[in-house]
């Protein structure tokens, strides 16, 4: 069980964001949202998160330029993509960067799920995991 595992979401479809927050609290975990990218990057506990779940276009910066963000700063923070406009050189773009998964919206329940498993697997380990 995920006791006090933290995932954050950066979305600013509010439908997303909800129905993510949702699913993840159905698997035990403790859910965070944020509308925009400056938002979570405020957050309090920003440290205190296991993974991030990123919507990959945004208002202010994109989810890869966030984990490119985060990467710079020294983070480690396992980091999912989630797009409705996916692009092949954006995937492999941000898989070569070091994301967990790029998912395709309406995403997978169970993919995204299997990709927040990876996320904490490496962030409790600090071992690689394939990517989606």
């Amino acid at each position: 069980m995920p006791m006090n595992r933290v995932i954050s979401i950066v979305d600013d479809d509010s439908s997303v964001r909800e129905s993510t927050m949702d699913l993840l609290s159905s698997f035990g975990f403790i859910a965070v949202a944020f509308k925009r990218p400056d938002e979570f990057l405020r957050f309090n506990r920003l440290y205190s998160a296991c993974c991030l779940i990123s919507d990959v276009q945004l208002p202010g910066m994109t989810g890869l330029e966030l984990y490119e963000h985060l990467v710079g700063s020294g983070s480690t923070l396992p980091t999912i993509l989630i797009t409705a406009f996916p692009d092949d050189k954006d995937r492999v773009r941000a898989l070569g960067a070091g994301v967990i998964g790029y998912l395709t919206k309406p995403f997978n329940e169970e993919e995204l799920i299997a990709c927040v498993w990876a996320a904490l697997d490496r962030r409790d380990t600090g071992s690689g995991s394939d990517a989606k």
